[in-house]
C-alpha cells in the first residue's frame, strides 16, 4: 500500500496554481456599480494570482441563484457566491447551494462563525456560510458584506483555494 501523502505535500503541489474562479453576488439592491463585496472578492483573487472568469449578480430568487451556480460551474474550478446567507425571509442563497452540493465542507461555515464571532460577537449565529463541492467546483457561500467577504477570503478561502482546486483536479485524473 502506498504511503499518504500528507497535507503540506499536497499544499506544496498546488501552489502557484492559477485557478479559473467565479463571483456571484446575491442581492436585490446591488448593482455593477454598487457591488463592493463581488468586487472585493474579484480583488483578492486576483491579488493572489487566479482569474476571475465568471461573475455576475443576481437577484436573490431561487431561480436567479440556481441558474448562476449552473452556469457558473461550467467555467469555473471555484465559485464564491456572497450574500442570502441570513435567516430573512429572502435569504436563499444557502437552501440552494445546500441543494445542489455532492460533498459539504462543513469547516468552513463553522470556522467563519468562529472567526466572525471574534469580530462581531453573537450576532455571528445568525450567518448559514456554507461550501462544499458540486460538479467537481468548490461553492462558497458567505455573508455580502464587504467585512464578511473581506474575512472569509483572507482567512479561509485564499489559503487554501489552489489546495482545493489541486485535490479535486488530482482525484479527477486518478478515477
Amino acid at each position: 500500500m502506498a504511503e499518504s501523502v500528507s497535507y503540506r505535500e499536497h499544499q506544496e503541489a498546488s501552489a502557484g496554481q492559477s485557478v479559473p474562479c467565479g463571483v456571484v453576488t446575491v442581492s436585490d439592491t446591488r448593482t455593477s456599480k454598487t457591488d463592493r463585496s463581488g468586487s472585493l472578492a474579484c480583488e483578492l483573487l486576483e491579488e493572489a494570482g487566479h482569474r476571475v472568469t465568471f461573475r455576475t449578480i443576481v437577484r436573490d430568487d431561487p431561480d436567479g441563484i440556481r441558474g448562476a451556480i449552473l452556469k457558473g460551474v461550467r467555467s469555473v474550478d471555484v465559485l464564491i457566491l456572497n450574500g442570502g446567507t441570513g435567516i430573512a425571509r429572502r435569504d436563499n442563497t444557502v437552501d440552494i447551494v445546500e441543494g445542489l452540493l455532492e460533498k459539504r465542507l462543513p469547516g468552513f461555515g463553522e470556522i467563519f462563525r468562529v472567526l466572525s464571532f471574534e469580530e462581531i460577537g453573537s450576532g455571528a449565529m445568525l450567518s448559514r456560510a456554507t461550501a462544499g463541492v458540486f460538479r467537481d467546483t468548490v461553492l462558497f457561500s458567505m455573508p455580502g458584506s464587504p467585512n464578511a467577504v473581506g474575512l472569509a477570503m483572507r482567512r479561509l478561502v485564499i489559503p487554501e483555494l489552489a489546495h482545493l482546486a489541486w485535490e479535486l483536479l488530482h482525484r479527477h485524473r486518478q478515477n
